[in-house]
């Protein structure tokens, strides 16, 4: 994404888009880190291309808790492992037979999930580090080293890993001791906005490149997402893409029981704010089922999709989002089958139902997540603004108004890259604040607004879907 602020706005423009799914290889399911580096490295041309090469910087941020491992002349020893990678079943139990739950939540924080990079570091530890590592470097900060040389790690990214001290923004050195984890692999860390370094002269030079600052921008995408996001105080935020995350912005972490027992997460943020959210599976779901289908020939184009399965009369029925089952599954409509017919509900064989299903269990569950929020915060939240490429769905943002009871506002879909772009003006001296940026934001983006609807479909499958929630959450 190439972007400019200046005093008539903000301007984005997509200048590639590119696939790297992961595959297996060498027993584990693994990111192809030289196809995100190329991907990287084509939209630097092109970018070139568009600005007749005046560019001020460069910024990369990415999903969070996989890392890649560098040896001491900063090659990478092998290709990341993917967080869907099996490896870590079982991993949580492991790591809680040496320290408490309670005592590891006091110190990070952060929601138990098997795939945080705590669990992944262990089992890597376990299996045996490659001998020549040197350096653990999040997804970002390992393009930012391809691009300039810089071996920091990110704050943002680096918050959820399990691995840091909530309160002081540091990596648990008392956490790593305990679980007899590798502290010498961790990086510096450096804050969002921090200038890295300038391109490698050799990549400036392949890619017809001037120097170029690259700064590290909030490196997690929901971190970048939400700093691009133009909040209105007492708002949530849904950063709605293959996995949903949804939250209220805060000035301190909130921890405690309750907290714990809620499976809440205290992430970092732009400019010393915390995130606490909820990781919600998210539109994983429909994507895996759309695959499903393609596979067999039936796939329905995605918006005729989404409109038959708001054309529907009624609702199919609904699953509890967050059971571990839909996480990797081998066939994803196999497994909401099973759910539905395990909760005795008939199991739809139409895709439209499929993702009604889907669609509404996702409603129902961020509802649940913000009525959760404001049990812990004992704070009211007045609506919530739906940013990324869900926000795009407007059967799904109309139902979570419906299932919520308050107003849902959408947009914009590339908040990630806003967020992105708004910390690097604001370290190339373009703007005075984020506040400033938000602003500028709210000028020159389209949101649109949906309001609660008494009666909705999804109303009426709230209290069946309370029950099953209820059901799985005490299992």
């Amino acid at each position: 994404m190439l972007g400019r602020v200046s005093g008539a706005g903000l301007e984005l423009q997509e200048l590639h888009r590119f696939h790297y799914p992961p595959a297996s290889a060498a027993g584990h399911l693994r990111w192809p880190f030289a196809a995100i580096l190329e991907g990287v490295e084509t939209g630097l041309s092109r970018a070139r291309e568009a600005t007749a090469g005046q560019l001020e910087s460069a910024g990369v941020c990415s999903w969070g808790v996989d890392y890649g491992l560098v040896d001491e002349t900063g090659r990478l020893v092998e290709d990341p492992i993917a967080y869907r990678d099996h490896r870590t079943d079982g991993a949580i139990e492991r790591v809680l037979e040496r320290l408490p739950r309670s005592e590891i939540f006091a110190r990070t924080g952060l929601q138990f999930l098997q795939f945080n990079t705590l669990f992944q570091l262990d089992v890597h530890v376990r299996a045996g580090l490659p001998k020549d590592a040197r350096r653990l470097l999040m997804i970002p900060d390992l393009v930012h080293h391809a691009l300039c040389g810089s071996l920091s790690g990110e704050y943002t990214n680096a918050s959820t890993t399990q691995l840091l001290d909530v309160q002081s923004g540091k990596w648990a050195d008392e956490l790593f001791a305990r679980l007899g984890l590798p502290r010498g692999l961790m990086p510096e860390l450096v804050e969002p906005g921090t200038a890295l370094g300038e391109l490698r002269p050799a990549l400036r030079q392949k890619l017809g490149l001037r120097p170029l600052r690259v700064i590290a921008p909030p490196t997690h995408d929901t971190a970048s997402a939400v700093a691009g996001t133009p909040l209105e105080p007492g708002w949530a935020y849904l950063s709605s893409g293959t996995w949903s995350l949804v939250g209220v912005e805060r000035h301190s972490p909130l921890l405690g029981d309750d907290v714990a027992r809620a499976n809440f997460t205290n992430e970092g943020g732009a400019f010393g704010t915390i995130r606490l959210l909820k990781n919600v599976m998210g539109l994983w779901l429909l994507e895996s089922c759309r695959r499903e289908w393609e596979t067999a020939g039936r796939a329905p184009e995605l918006e005729a999709l989404l409109q038959a399965a708001a054309a529907l009369d009624r609702s199919p029925g609904a699953v509890f989002p967050d059971d571990p089952r839909f996480f990797n599954p081998e066939s994803m409509t196999g497994a909401l089958r099973a759910a539905l017919g395990e909760t005795g509900q008939a199991a739809p064989d139409d895709p439209a139902a499929f993702a009604r299903v889907v669609l509404d269990s996702l409603a129902l569950r961020y509802a649940s997540v913000v009525r959760t929020i404001e049990s812990l915060s004992g704070e009211t939240v007045r609506g919530i603004h739906v940013v990324g490429g869900g926000c795009r769905n407007a059967y799904l943002n109309q139902a979570t108004a419906d299932a919520s009871g308050i107003p849902v506002q959408a947009g914009p879909v590339e908040a990630t890259a806003i967020g992105n772009l708004l910390l690097q003006a604001i370290a190339c001296g373009g703007l005075g604040s984020l506040a400033e940026g938000r602003a500028q934001v709210a000028r020159s983006v389209d949101v649109r607004r949906f309001e609660p609807r008494e009666g909705a479909a999804v109303t009426r499958l709230a209290g069946r879907y309370r029950d099953l929630e209820a059901r799985a959450l005490e299992g």
